[in-house]
């Protein structure tokens, strides 16, 4: 059976918080995910744009989900996010998490949202469904960003669902990107950079 892999992009001995970086996937799939899958790669940049935005106070992982599917009701993603939170809260005793997710991995962090110990999420291009349940808790941080011309996942999904979260209380904020489509490359600048300062200044003592 495939496994789940977390892996330390950037080890920090005491960081004030970490971050998770959530990949995206597929509808359907029980084949195993691959190291090299675009899916995967294309989160590395991601990461290091907070790794350099936290300056040494950020300790940054990347999980590899066990499969490539979100497979209907049992949310396989998911269930590894809630292992690899488990593995951070070992390693990293009381630290604050803050999870960036791309398409599958924005919806991942989105039904992350009722954790305690995610403190912020910056969900980008999130794949939202009509059946998912906006979820938050006490002091939680939400940037939501979706480019216009995105045809794969819903800009107005992803409206509602930042929408549903702030009724909850948590501290959202929506940020539409003018033409900018499901792969991020254009502004490619302000994806990487505006959910890096985001969650540094939501998860960082000073900011």
């Amino acid at each position: 059976m495939p496994a789940h892999l977390l892996t330390w992009h950037v080890e920090v001995a005491d960081p004030e918080a970490v971050v998770l970086v959530l990949h995206g996937g597929t509808s359907r799939s029980r084949r195993p995910v691959r190291p090299w899958q675009p899916a995967v790669w294309w989160m590395r940049p991601f990461a290091e744009a907070v790794a350099d935005a936290g300056n040494g106070r950020l300790a940054v992982a990347r999980l590899q989900y066990a499969v490539r599917g979100w497979n209907g009701a049992q949310a396989s993603p998911v269930t590894d996010a809630r292992v690899a939170l488990d593995q951070i809260a070992a390693r990293h005793p009381g630290a604050p998490v803050g999870l960036l997710g791309h398409s599958m991995g924005g919806r991942v962090a989105l039904h992350l949202a009722a954790d305690e110990r995610v403190h912020a999420i910056a969900a980008l291009a999130p794949w939202v469904e009509r059946p998912d349940v906006a979820q938050s808790h006490p002091g939680l941080h939400v940037l939501v960003m979706h480019g216009t011309a995105d045809r794969v996942t819903s800009p107005q999904g992803s409206r509602l669902m930042a929408a549903a979260m702030s009724d909850l209380g948590a501290d959202v904020t929506y940020e539409s990107v003018t033409g900018a489509t499901h792969t991020m490359f254009r502004p490619w600048r302000r994806w990487r950079e505006e959910p890096a300062r985001f969650l540094v200044q939501r998860l960082c003592h000073s900011g």
